[in-house]
C-alpha cells in the first residue's frame, strides 16, 4: 500500500534503523508486521494492474476481482516474506509478525470462501495450509531458530462458509511446528458482517478465540480486540485465556496508559470508546488518523502540553465534553480553572447515549473526564446558570463558551401537536413514546433514537444467558425476543441514504441492528404534516400517512451562544467551542476544547 511504511527493499534500512533507534532509546521494544493483503489491495494501489489472490474471487471490500496467482509464482511471494524479515532484523526490529489474519492473502489460501484452486494449494484443508505453513518455514529458516516471529491469525473468520475456531487451532499447531514463537489472535475479515471493533461489541469478546487456540499450542498466545482497561488486561491473563494482550486504540486514546497504571494513576486514564472517529474512519477516507478522547493523536509536537508562562483565571461556561476538555487542558498548563455547568450533572450530549443499545460507552468518554478535572482540582460550579453580572464578580481573564446546543423544530403543520416530542427528551427519560412511533431524521441522533425505541421489550444480555443455559425457551424462541420489540418505528430521511453523518465503520452495524428489529426506513421523503392518524409525509410526489402515536424530532440543532457579545464587552479574552459555535460531533468539540486549552 503506497501509505504504508515499505520493507521491501534494502534502501529503506537506514531510515527503518533511525525508527528502531528512536523507539528502543525509550526503553521500548519493536516489532514489524509482515503485511501482503491480496484481493484487499485496490487496482489503483497498484498501477491499475489487478490485485493477486489465492482465486479470483470478487472482493466485497474493494469490489474488485483479483488474478489468481499461477504455481510458480506462489514461492516468489513466500520469499519476499522472508526477505522483509531479514531487512527488519537488520533494521533492528526485535521481532517480526506474520499477518496471517483479517482476510489478508495467508487467509484467502487458507479459506475455501477465496481458495478455489485444484493444484498443491487449493481442495483440502492441509492444502490450503500449505501456503501459511510454507511462507512460516521460509521466514524461520531466513532469520534463524534465535529471532523471534509472531503469527497473526484470525481465530475465527466469521466468514459465511469460511473457517472457525477449530480450523484456526489446526493452523495453529502446524504453525508451531514450522517455529512459530508467539500466536496474536484476533477475529474477522473486513468482509465480515459480525461487528469486531465498534462500541457494539462488548469488552474483551473475542477472548475465547485465543483461549481456544492456547488450548492446543505451547507458544504464548496474545488476545486481542476491545481490549482498553489494565484490569481487564490483568484478568485475562489471570484466568489463563491468554498470555499477552494487544491493545492499539487504547494507547492511541492514551498513550500514558502503562505508566498511569503502574504508577497508582488508573484512575485518569483516557479509555478508547471504541467510536472509530478519529481512527478507523479516518483511515478509510484516506485522511490521517486521530482520536476523539484524545486529540493530539497525530498532531504531537505541533501540541505540546507546556506551562502557560502567565497563570490566569480561566472561567469554561457548560459541562459537555468541550468544556469539560478544555477546562483538564487550561488546568494542566497551570491555570485556575472554574467550570460552570447548569444543569446537577457534567457530561452534556454524551449523556444522551446511555440509553441507545451499543453506545453507552460514550459515558465513559464523559466518565474520563470528570475523573481528570477531580485530579487536576478544577472548582466545579453545578446548577450555575451564568449571566453577565457574574462574570464581573468573578472577573475571569479568560472565558470559554461552550454552552452547546438545542434541538431545532421544523416548521411543518401541527408540529406543535402534544404527540411530537424531541429526540433529545426521548433519549433523556422525559418522554413516553406510544406503540406506533414515526422519527423525523435518519441522521445520526435520528437512527440512534430509532434503535433505543425498536429495542424497549427484547431482552436484555443477562435474560437471554439465563434462559439459554437454563434451557428455558427454545432457541427460535429466544431469537425472537431478542429481535423484536413492543414499538413500531418508522424512520423518515430526505436524503437517499440514512446515517450519513456517521462513519462508515459504524453505520453499517447501526442499520444491520435497525433492520433485525424491523424497523423500516423510508428515504428520499419529507415530513409534510402531523395529522390525527400519524404523520403525513410525501415520497416522490406521492402522499402517504405513517400511522404514528407519537412523532419524535431529529432534526438538527442550533447553538446556544447568546452571551457571546455580552461577555467579550467584559472580558478581553472570549472563546467560544463546541455545538455553542455550530453543532458537530463530539470528537470535534473535544478537540476544539482542547485546543482553547492550548491557547488561553
Amino acid at each position: 500500500m503506497p501509505d504504508m511504511i515499505f520493507m521491501d527493499h534494502d534502501r529503506y534500512i537506514p531510515g527503518l534503523k533511525r525508527l528502531t533507534d528512536s523507539v528502543k532509546s525509550g526503553g521500548a521494544r519493536i516489532a514489524a508486521q509482515l503485511y501482503q493483503a491480496g484481493r484487499y489491495i485496490h487496482s489503483s494501489a497498484r498501477g491499475g494492474q489487478k490485485a493477486v489472490s489465492a482465486s479470483a474471487v470478487r472482493s466485497r471490500f474493494t469490489g474488485e476481482t483479483p488474478r489468481a496467482l499461477e504455481t510458480d509464482e506462489i514461492p516468489l511471494i513466500q520469499d519476499r516474506f522472508a526477505e522483509a524479515a531479514v531487512r527488519a532484523k537488520e533494521s533492528g526490529f526485535d521481532a517480526i509478525e506474520i499477518l496471517g489474519s483479517a482476510g489478508y492473502l495467508i487467509s484467502q489460501f487458507l479459506s475455501p470462501v477465496t481458495n478455489q484452486r485444484d493444484d498443491r494449494y487449493g481442495g483440502t484443508f492441509e492444502n490450503r495450509m500449505r501456503f501459511g505453513l510454507e511462507t512460516a518455514e521460509k521466514v524461520r529458516n531466513t532469520v534463524g531458530k534465535d529471532y523471534t516471529v509472531i503469527m497473526r491469525l484470525a481465530g475465527n473468520d466469521f466468514m459465511e462458509g469460511g473457517n472457525t475456531n477449530r480450523e484456526a487451532r489446526i493452523f495453529a499447531s502446524e504453525l508451531e511446528k514450522k517455529g512459530i514463537d508467539i500466536f496474536d489472535i484476533t477475529g474477522g475479515w473486513h468482509e465480515t458482517r459480525v461487528p469486531q471493533l465498534t462500541m457494539s461489541v462488548p469488552h474483551a469478546n473475542y477472548v475465547y478465540l485465543a483461549q481456544g487456540i492456547k488450548s492446543v499450542v505451547s507458544a504464548p498466545v496474545i488476545s486481542s480486540n476491545r481490549i482498553n482497561d489494565p484490569r481487564e488486561a490483568e484478568q485475562i491473563i489471570r484466568n489463563g485465556s491468554a498470555d499477552l494482550v494487544t491493545m492499539a486504540r487504547a494507547l492511541i486514546a492514551d498513550p500514558e496508559m502503562p505508566n498511569k497504571a503502574m504508577n497508582g494513576k488508573s484512575n485518569t486514564i483516557y479509555h478508547c470508546i471504541a467510536c472509530n472517529q478519529g481512527c478507523f474512519d479516518m483511515i478509510f477516507t484516506d485522511n490521517s488518523a486521530t482520536c476523539t478522547v484524545n486529540p493530539r493523536a497525530g498532531i504531537e509536537k505541533e501540541t505540546e502540553i507546556v506551562n502557560a508562562l502567565n497563570k490566569k483565571k480561566v472561567l469554561v461556561i457548560g459541562g459537555g465534553p468541550a468544556g469539560m476538555k478544555a477546562a483538564c487542558t487550561a488546568a494542566e498548563r497551570g491555570h485556575k480553572v472554574i467550570l460552570a455547568e447548569k444543569n446537577d450533572h457534567l457530561g452534556g450530549q454524551l449523556l444522551l447515549n446511555i440509553e441507545i443499545p451499543g453506545r453507552r460507552e460514550m459515558i465513559t468518554a464523559a466518565e474520563d473526564l470528570i475523573r481528570n478535572l477531580n485530579e487536576l482540582k478544577v472548582e466545579i460550579l453545578l446548577e450555575k446558570s451564568v449571566d453577565s453580572d457574574f462574570v464581573k464578580d468573578l472577573s475571569p481573564d479568560a472565558v470559554i463558551i461552550a454552552t452547546g446546543a438545542s434541538p431545532l423544530t421544523p416548521d411543518i403543520e401541527g408540529i406543535a401537536d402534544k404527540r411530537v416530542i424531541q429526540a433529545w427528551d426521548i433519549l433523556s427519560g422525559k418522554g413516553r413514546p406510544g406503540r406506533r412511533i414515526a422519527v423525523i431524521g435518519g441522521n445520526a441522533v435520528g437512527l440512534e433514537t430509532a434503535l433505543y425505541l425498536a429495542n424497549i421489550g427484547t431482552i436484555s444480555p443477562e435474560t437471554l444467558h439465563f434462559l439459554a443455559v437454563n434451557r428455558a425457551e427454545t432457541w427460535d424462541t429466544l431469537e425472537g425476543l431478542t429481535d423484536k420489540g413492543l414499538k413500531e418505528v418508522t424512520v423518515v430521511e430526505m436524503l437517499t441514504k440514512p446515517g450519513t453523518g456517521i462513519g462508515p465503520s459504524t453505520r453499517w452495524t447501526i442499520l444491520d441492528e435497525l433492520k433485525r428489529l424491523k424497523t423500516r426506513l423510508i428515504t428520499s421523503a419529507r415530513a409534510v404534516a402531523v395529522r390525527t392518524e400519524g404523520l403525513e409525509i410525501e415520497k416522490e410526489g406521492k402522499r402517504e400517512i405513517i400511522p404514528a402515536d407519537t412523532i419524535v424530532l431529529a432534526t438538527g440543532a442550533k447553538p446556544e451562544n447568546s452571551l457571546e457579545k455580552e461577555l467579550k464587552a467584559i472580558v478581553g479574552e472570549v472563546y467560544v467551542i463546541g455545538d455553542a459555535a455550530s453543532p458537530r460531533k463530539a470528537i470535534d468539540a473535544i478537540r476544539e476544547g482542547f485546543l482553547a486549552g492550548l491557547k488561553v
